[in-house]
């Protein structure tokens, strides 16, 4: 009986260290197994990193592109847009020939409108700062505006249209209709106001019988300036073909 102890107390013991090495065996296996995981879990950071950097680059270079896109798209319209313009402080061409008109009923202003395009002529027309009435053009009554200015040689009616530098011109035709035999006092008025020096000047007139008369020497003399022909009386009714016949005869 005393034999039998030892042995129990030999398995005994070898069933703790069996206890133990079973234990550390485990901790072992789990740490093998946490240091698979957290293998797998870097690799895995690592293999989604370059990916989304790469999604980032691409969106950057596609923002890139499209301003880029944009910024030419914006200029070739801008280089189209300023070729296609036409610059504001581009004058317009002067031609060398002018039409000068004064025309209270609108009938000399016809004519002139064909004389302007029959020679490709700018056209002036002379108002008056005080228009004419009806009443200031009858002549049948000896007091009327138009009668009082006519009979004062010194009479000089306003302007009132805007002045017209006359450099440049080489031709000028001056229009009006004849009042009391003569041209209207305000022709006198825009005569004296401007220099005809180097341009040839054509006075024509309409009436409904009378002729010109005096009023191209009247306003050369008053003038002081300037090559004067002489001049022609047309009715109001007057054809292009009859002015372009008169416009070329005096070449």
């Amino acid at each position: 009986m005393n034999d039998e102890k030892p042995i129990i107390k030999f398995e005994k013991e070898g069933n703790i260290m069996k206890k133990w090495i079973c234990l550390i065996l485990s901790c072992v296996l789990m740490l093998g197994l946490a240091a698979c995981g957290n293998n797998g879990g870097s690799d895995s950071a690592k293999e989604s990193t370059p990916a989304q950097s790469t999604e980032g680059q691409k969106a950057e270079t596609e923002a890139a592109a499209s301003s880029e896109t944009k910024a030419e798209t914006k200029e070739a319209a801008s280089e189209q847009e300023t070729e296609g313009s036409v610059p504001a402080t581009e004058e317009t061409t002067q031609s060398d020939t002018l039409v000068v008109v004064f025309s209270a009923t609108g009938t000399t202003k016809g004519v002139a409108d064909k004389i302007a395009s029959i020679t490709g002529a700018d056209l002036y027309e002379i108002t008056a700062a005080q228009p004419y009435t009806s009443e200031d053009l009858n002549y049948h009554d000896s007091s009327s505006r138009s009668t009082k200015e006519q009979n004062d040689k010194n009479a000089r009616p306003e302007i009132g249209s805007a002045d017209i530098d006359l450099k440049g011109y080489k031709t000028i035709y001056i229009g009006f209709p004849i009042w009391w035999g003569e041209e209207p006092r305000i022709m006198d008025t825009f005569v004296e106001s401007h220099s005809f020096d180097g341009i040839t000047v054509i006075p024509f007139c309409t009436s409904a019988s009378s002729g010109i008369g005096r009023s191209g020497p009247n306003m050369e003399a008053l003038a002081k300036s300037g090559n004067w022909l002489n001049g022609k009386r047309f009715g109001g009714n007057v054809s292009e073909d009859e002015l372009r016949t008169w416009i070329d005869g005096l070449k």
